[in-house]
């Protein structure tokens, strides 16, 4: 596995655990927790939204280098 496609595993993992993370402070709010929880996960979402262009701006950056 090359650097390039060990990197999009990542990223794409990272995108998940931050939406993971957002949905779980979304349900601890909505059972009863402060409104820290609120805050939680909207960090959360815009660190997913960074992430996938952060994915976007790395391949077409090292377009040209293949996957294997």
């Amino acid at each position: 596995m090359s650097l390039k496609a060990f990197h999009l595993v990542f990223v794409t993992a990272s995108v998940l655990l931050m939406l993971g993370v957002a949905g779980w402070c979304v349900s601890q709010y909505r059972d009863g927790a402060g409104t820290i929880q609120l805050v939680w996960a909207t960090l959360s979402v815009a660190c997913a939204a960074a992430l996938v262009v952060y994915g976007r701006i790395f391949l077409k950056k090292l377009k040209h280098i293949s996957y294997l």
